[in-house]
C-alpha cells in the first residue's frame, strides 16, 4: 500500500511539472498578504475569487475538498519553544499526520526533532532558509532560500517527495508562484489560523482550543504555530473532539492525490 502511494505521489510530481508555467519575470510583483473571511457556521474560509483564480493557475492550494470532512494539520517552526516534542508525542498518541515547515534556523538548531518528524511519518515543508518576504528577493535569492531548505532537509531525512512550500508571513505574489512552480515547489496556504504566535501573550488552552472549533469547516487546512503553549496543550481535545464531529484527519499527500486524479479545483465561489 505504501509503495502504491509513494507511485502515486510521484506521478503527481511529473503531471506537477507538466503543467504549464508562465515565466516568472512575465507576472507581477505585488505584494500579496495571504487572508480570507473566516469561516461561520462550519462553511468554507473564503479568500475571494481572485486569490483563489491566482491559486489555482499555478496549482497552489489553501484548503481541501469542502464536500469531504477532512482535516490537514500544518504548522510552521520558525524557531523551537520547547513544545514541539509534546506535539509530536499527541499526533503519535491520536495517529495523526501533520506537516510541519520549517526554516533554516530549525534545521540547525533542531536536527533531531525533524527527523523525529520524518520518521513518525509526518511531511517536513519548506519555511525558507531565513524566512524573508519572497517578494523582495531576487529569483537567485529565492530559488538559494528554497533549495538549501530542501537539500539540507533531504540530507537531515532521506526524505525525499513533494516540495511544499509555504511562503514566510504569508506574503508572496504572481511572481513567487511562478518562481516556486518553476523550481518545483508546491504552496500551501491555510484556511484556519488565528493569532497564536506572541509567545508572551498566550491566552490559556482554551482559546486555541475554542478557535479551532469554531472555525473547523470541511476541508480545513490549519495552520497553527508550535511555539504557543496554548496549541500544545489544546491540541489532544482538540483532535478527539473534531474526530466525534465525524472529521478525519489526514495528510497534504492524500490532498495532492486528490486534487490531481479526482477534483483538481476545489474551490468555485
Amino acid at each position: 500500500m505504501k509503495k502504491l502511494k509513494y507511485w502515486t505521489l510521484a506521478t503527481c510530481l511529473l503531471l506537477f511539472f507538466l503543467s504549464g508555467i508562465q515565466p516568472a519575470a512575465a507576472v507581477s510583483n505585488q505584494p500579496i498578504n495571504w487572508g480570507f473571511e473566516k469561516s461561520r457556521n462550519h462553511k468554507s474560509a473564503n479568500p475571494g475569487e481572485p486569490l483563489v483564480k491566482l491559486l489555482n493557475k499555478y496549482d497552489a492550494f489553501f484548503m481541501g475538498d469542502p464536500s469531504q470532512k477532512y482535516i490537514y494539520l500544518t504548522f510552521d517552526n520558525g524557531y523551537e519553544n520547547g513544545y514541539t516534542e509534546g506535539v509530536l508525542d499527541v499526533l503519535k498518541k491520536q495517529k495523526v499526520p501533520a506537516a510541519f515547515f520549517v526554516t533554516g534556523h530549525y534545521l540547525l538548531d533542531q536536527p533531531n526533532l525533524v527527523k523525529r518528524m520524518a520518521d513518525e511519518g509526518h511531511i517536513v515543508g519548506n519555511h525558507s532558509w531565513h524566512h524573508p518576504d519572497l517578494t523582495k528577493v531576487t529569483d537567485e535569492r529565492l530559488k538559494k532560500e528554497l533549495d538549501s531548505v530542501k537539500e539540507k532537509t533531504e540530507k537531515l531525512t532521506g526524505y525525499q517527495g513533494i516540495q511544499y512550500l509555504r511562503p514566510p508571513r504569508g506574503v508572496f505574489s504572481e511572481r513567487v508562484l511562478a518562481k516556486s512552480k518553476e523550481l518545483g515547489y508546491q504552496p500551501v496556504f491555510w484556511s484556519l489560523a488565528f493569532v497564536d504566535w506572541h509567545t508572551n501573550a498566550q491566552k490559556g488552552w482554551r482559546y486555541s482550543y475554542d478557535q479551532m472549533m469554531s472555525q473547523i469547516h470541511p476541508g480545513s487546512i490549519l495552520l497553527l504555530h508550535t511555539v504557543s503553549k496554548d496549541n500544545a496543550e489544546a491540541l489532544d481535545k482538540a483532535i478527539t473532539d473534531l474526530r466525534e464531529q465525524g472529521y478525519i484527519f489526514k495528510s497534504l499527500d492524500d490532498l495532492m492525490i486528490d486534487r490531481t486524479f479526482h477534483q483538481p479545483y476545489f474551490f468555485s465561489l
